[in-house]
């Protein structure tokens, strides 16, 4: 008997998954809707992130990153350095990737994911949000800190978030 309590617990779990699965994999759409930034978005936001440095006598690179992490617009102020361009990247994937601020996500580089290439846990980058979608991210780099990096970052962020608010339905 416990042999069959075994062959009938064994169908009854088979059951259950089988019946779990099919509605969750019937739910799912053909395809998904991708909120992007357009280029001019993008183009704004770096502009007044690269203002907003500019305004507080800092030459910085400013990047913005499509909700996947990949760069749509980067800038790089005249006397900036071009490892500002690499690190406002990395920084802008990190708060793509996360949906976070950089700033608070410092303590994860402390781990494991420190080494995984192309995340940077310094501070200096926003998520760019509407309508409670990620549409992407801004990263700056150049200033003395990471949160005067963070500073012209939201400013390039808040410059096109309430436009980006206005078009949503």
């Amino acid at each position: 008997m416990s042999g069959l309590r075994r062959t009938g617990r064994a169908a009854l779990a088979a059951g259950l998954l089988a019946g779990a699965a099919a509605p969750a994999s019937a739910a799912q759409p053909l395809a998904v809707a991708v909120q992007r930034l357009s280029l001019e978005s993008a183009l704004k936001a770096a502009q007044a992130a690269l203002a907003k440095c500019r305004a507080l006598g800092l030459q910085v690179g400013v990047t913005v990153v499509a909700s996947d992490g990949q760069p749509q617009v980067m800038l790089r102020d005249v006397l900036a350095p071009e490892l500002t361009l690499r690190v406002s990247r990395r920084k802008a994937y990190t708060a793509a990737s996360f949906d976070a601020p950089t700033s608070r996500l410092q303590a994860r580089g402390q781990g494991a994911l420190a080494h995984v290439p192309g995340l940077l846990f310094a501070a200096g980058a926003v998520p760019i949000h509407a309508a409670g979608s990620l549409f992407g991210a801004i990263g700056v780099s150049g200033a003395p800190a990471g949160a005067t990096d963070e500073t012209c970052a939201r400013a390039g962020a808040a410059a096109i978030e309430g436009d980006l608010e206005m078009m949503q339905p």
